[in-house]
């Protein structure tokens, strides 16, 4: 079943402004080109949209209006049925002023915003921020909007996941913010923080904060003495494609269970840093690392990714000291096919399938002879391993040139 729809066509008309209808059924309604001459008729189509009615789902796209008329649509369908709204290409968006908005008697529970570009170019940050941080729903998404504040919510906020997905953000967002105490998750990839050390402090207040994805920023750490302060709740932390060296390993949520420190610039994981005993995955993937790291900090370390790092030789031991460990990801490397690597390749015979990628991503690099072979087919002698084994097998060899040396002298009488 279909919704019914006043002033709606199945295609644009520039000559009297109607917007483009994507989708109506009962419960869903999407439209497109939302412009100034035909936003009173979209809010008198609302209205209709009563609490109680079977709309839920509400999409507009490609949205050209002032901020007034924004307001008037978000405040309409504040008090609809709608509970999903989502709003992609805003464009237009002039004459930002203050608001008095009525977030009572909602049936809201998310809101998603795509590319949302302003062009007013004076106005009050806070007229603009407030009337989101404000909002009493559970999710609220703001992305690819080039948005580089955001504020402390005035009072005790409901949200439990924001998302902030490529913005332009820095380090100031929600310092010192204590009415975030609902937050679950919070996405701030591809945004421009700098100091892991004030997202640290930015989390220390989120009491429910769970995961945090600050993948994709601009974020270092150079220890000093610096101390950091994370959320005790925070599980999950992704720190991928930041600029962070082994000095990250001062710096981390002591309670963590899932950790990616992908593309970084780490070269070693200092023994006795960190001690993250929950820690159960961790991804080190693309980073500088010359061996396996050891799991002395992370007793409870399950899964770990080394792949695409500088690993020519890793250590054999490596299950020894890390008994917990159920996979690990090591291919991709430029390994060095020498007798040093039979012993890890021997591992892999005992581990019983705990290298994920085996035999292709495991392939030799080093002596250029070799290279393209996979470990599973590079063989060497145990005699061409074996130094003691080598020297005693050349003495032999020597004793007993000598010896027929002598025996050919003595029968054929040479002097």
């Amino acid at each position: 079943r279909s919704l019914p729809l006043l002033y709606t066509k199945s295609h644009q008309s520039e000559t009297d402004g109607d917007w483009v209808v994507i989708q109506n059924t009962t419960e869903s309604l999407s439209l497109s080109e939302i412009t100034k001459e035909n936003v009173k008729k979209l809010i008198a189509l609302l209205c209709n949209f009563r609490q109680g009615s079977k709309l839920q789902n509400l999409t507009l796209t490609n949205v050209s209006v002032n901020w007034n008329d924004l307001m008037e649509i978000f405040q309409t369908v504040w008090h609809s049925s709608v509970e999903y709204f989502n709003m992609n290409n805003v464009t237009q968006l002039l004459n930002i002023e203050r608001y008095d908005f009525n977030y009572s008697g909602t049936s809201m529970k998310a809101l998603t915003m795509n590319k949302i570009i302003i062009t007013d170019m004076y106005f009050s940050q806070d007229d603009l921020y407030k009337i989101f941080a404000d909002m009493n729903i559970t999710n609220m998404t703001i992305a690819d909007s080039e948005m580089i504040h955001m504020l402390c919510p005035s009072r005790k906020s409901l949200f439990r996941y924001l998302n902030f997905l490529k913005n332009d953000l820095t380090d100031f967002l929600f310092q010192k913010c204590d009415n975030l105490a609902q937050l679950e998750t919070l996405i701030l990839q591809k945004n421009k923080f700098e100091s892991l050390r004030k997202v640290s402090f930015m989390t220390s207040r989120m009491k429910s904060l769970k995961y945090l994805d600050m993948s994709n920023n601009l974020l270092r750490h150079n220890g000093a003495g610096a101390q950091c302060q994370w959320a005790e709740s925070l599980a999950e932390l992704d720190l991928s494609s930041n600029q962070l060296v082994d000095a990250v390993f001062e710096c981390l949520p002591a309670n963590v269970q899932k950790l990616s420190l992908r593309n970084n610039q780490i070269s070693n994981v200092p023994s006795g840093v960190a001690e993250l005993k929950s820690l159960e995955e961790l991804n080190l993937a693309s980073n500088r690392l010359a061996d396996l790291p050891g799991c002395g900090g992370f007793t409870s370390l399950q899964f770990l990714n080394v792949e695409m790092n500088s690993i020519l030789t890793p250590s054999a031991d490596f299950f020894q000291s890390c008994p917990r460990v159920r996979e690990l990801q090591a291919g991709h490397n430029p390994f060095k096919c020498s007798c040093e690597l039979q012993a890890f390749i021997r591992l892999e015979r005992r581990s019983g399938g705990k290298l994920f990628g085996w035999p292709a991503a495991y392939v030799c690099e080093y002596p250029e002879g070799l290279r393209g072979t996979e470990l599973k087919d590079f063989h060497l002698s145990p005699l061409a391993c074996n130094t003691t084994l080598l020297l005693v097998t050349a003495l032999l060899l020597t004793l007993l040139l000598v010896a027929a040396v002598a025996f050919l002298c003595i029968y054929l009488d040479v002097p």
